[in-house]
């Protein structure tokens, strides 16, 4: 896969972070769905930076809560994200990337974050690991 995706030019970031609501932490839901089959692979956050990254080098990147930094997604896992269109929801506040993943997308290995469903009344794994978490990122 090719690193680069959809590029926008700064005029274009610009008007998109006009129409971006971020929350008051600065931050957006985006809601990642893999371009040509619909499918919903992840939610990740994102602030200004990550949105403009995005949009400037088509390469998916989000933003960490939990380490406090910009995550460009595959960075350690090698399996990133193209982004092939950005799109804005009616409200401002939540965007959906439309994606080109390389390999999985969730970090236990499953092609994607929604894995678990309930069924007869439990919660189950509906979705097998295809990737060991240990491969992508170390012990």
């Amino acid at each position: 896969m090719s690193v680069a995706g959809t590029m926008y030019s700064s005029a274009a970031i610009a008007e998109a972070m006009a129409a971006i609501a971020f929350d008051a932490d600065g931050l957006v839901p985006c809601i990642a769905q893999q371009h040509d089959s619909g499918e919903i692979l992840m939610m990740a956050w994102m602030n200004r930076d990550a949105v403009a990254e995005t949009m400037r080098t088509g390469r998916v990147c989000y933003w960490s809560r939990s380490r406090q930094a910009l995550w460009r997604k595959g960075e350690t896992s090698g399996h990133g994200q193209r982004l092939v269109d950005l799109r804005i929801d009616c409200d401002g506040d939540t965007l959906l990337a439309l994606v080109e993943q390389a390999g999985v997308a969730c970090h236990t290995g499953r092609h994607n974050c929604f894995f678990r469903a309930l069924r007869d009344d439990a919660l189950t794994e509906i979705a097998p690991v295809l990737v060991d978490p240990k491969d992508m990122y170390g012990s």
